[in-house]
């Protein structure tokens, strides 16, 4: 019986050979269905795109990756040393590829799209095409908003998207640098998209830093904590403008400025200049330079109590001062009341006599110093004398 059955298994062995001849074939049946398809698609790239996605889910661009490569590129399949084997035969090759464009950089620029058709390359071909955007991306020869490519939503999905992201801005900075890569992608309105390169459920500062850092880029982690840190200021401040335009009452300030620092993990050094610039933009200032002290002081004194809770760290009140300074110093009509809002924010418990004499010392902006420390001088000579005199009541006791 045993003899009997080789036979049979050497047939079925045959059989798979003749399967295996066959598929050297097919390739050329995925070039033509595929160049049929580009050539009816007309010159309209976007259709191009279209029956790209659609054909996809009947040929499989995986195992015939090189050849859409070919076709992509060179507008037909190409034999190992880069001749067509197309036989001059019209309907083997398209005009729908990168060798066939117009020299035009916004011509090539959508093909660089197409080719960032990512799920139809293997893995090794997403990497050198990946290398090869970076280095491209760090010469000038794409612009950055060839990226929004990787935002598809299929691409993201399977993490297409973030592995490639990755390689392609390790050679885009191993061509240029970190500076050029973020000053782009600044440009391109793209700081702030860098999240969607992970699904809706992983779309978080951490999740990115991690993702980004242990890919050895940690230069584009720290970049997109700070553009996220700045979008989420202007926000607050956006917010917080309207609010004090309303006339809201200070205890539910306070109260919503604290939900946000907690939320956004917003320090309180982060938030007092802003309080600042949104307070002096609530009003409407005299233009008469001694009617403008009187009235900053009293709109001043109202929210001096809003700034108290946000000035409860040394550093703080050092922003505060600074931020008053600069405020006084590029607003003429305020070089005058400088000490008296100093004076003022000290008897409201803003500021501490510890922070105005270290910014007195020390801490102080180069605009308008002179005048500033000046008009500080007799205060600030007070205020050493009043705490000689309290030290030397301490030992007395």
């Amino acid at each position: 019986m045993n003899k009997h059955q080789k036979p049979v298994l050497t047939g079925q062995r045959f059989k798979t050979r003749k399967r295996d001849e066959k598929e050297k074939f097919e390739p050329t049946v995925f070039r033509d269905t595929l160049v049929q398809g580009l050539n009816e698609a007309g010159d309209d790239l976007e259709a191009v795109a279209k029956f790209l996605d659609s054909t996809g889910s009947r040929l499989d661009y995986r195992r015939y990756a090189d050849t859409l490569f070919d076709i992509l590129v060179a507008g037909s399949m190409l034999a190992p040393g880069g001749t067509r084997i197309d036989d001059g035969d019209k309907t083997k090759m398209t005009n729908h590829c990168v060798f066939s464009a117009s020299e035009d950089h916004e011509t090539i620029r959508n093909y660089a799209q197409l080719l960032l058709f990512l799920k139809a390359f293997s893995e090794t071909e997403q990497t050198k095409l990946a290398m090869l955007s970076g280095i491209l991306l760090g010469n000038g020869t794409l612009p950055a908003t060839i990226l929004t490519s990787l935002f598809t939503d299929s691409l993201v999905k399977e993490g297409i998207a973030a592995s490639f992201a990755v390689k392609l801005f390790k050679a885009w900075m191993a061509e240029k640098d970190a500076n050029s890569v973020t000053s782009s992608l600044r440009k391109a309105n793209l700081d702030k998209r860098l999240l969607e390169l992970f699904p809706v459920n992983r779309q978080s500062v951490d999740h990115f830093a991690k993702y980004f850092t242990d890919a050895g880029l940690k230069e584009l982690s720290d970049f997109l904590r700070i553009q996220q840190s700045l979008g989420t200021r202007k926000e607050l401040q956006k917010e917080l403008q309207e609010r004090l335009s309303q006339e809201c009452p200070i205890k539910e300030v306070v109260l919503y400025v604290k939900e946000e620092m907690k939320r956004n993990d917003l320090p309180e050094t982060a938030v007092i200049g802003l309080l600042w610039t949104c307070i002096m933009n609530a009003v409407e200032w005299n233009k008469k330079e001694e009617l403008v002290a009187e009235q900053a002081l009293k709109h001043l004194k109202q929210y001096a109590p809003l700034l108290a809770v946000f000035s409860s760290q040394g550093q703080s009140e050092l922003i505060l001062l600074q931020k008053v300074q600069e405020y006084c110093y590029d607003n003429i009509h305020f070089m005058k009341a400088f000490q008296k809002i100093v004076v003022l924010f000290y008897k409201a418990d803003v500021l501490s006599e510890e922070a105005i004499l270290k910014w007195y010392k020390e801490a102080h902006v180069a605009k308008g110093k002179s005048v500033f420390l000046d008009q500080m001088k007799k205060f600030v000579e007070w205020l050493q004398n009043a705490e000689e005199e309290s030290e030397s009541e301490g030992e007395e006791n």
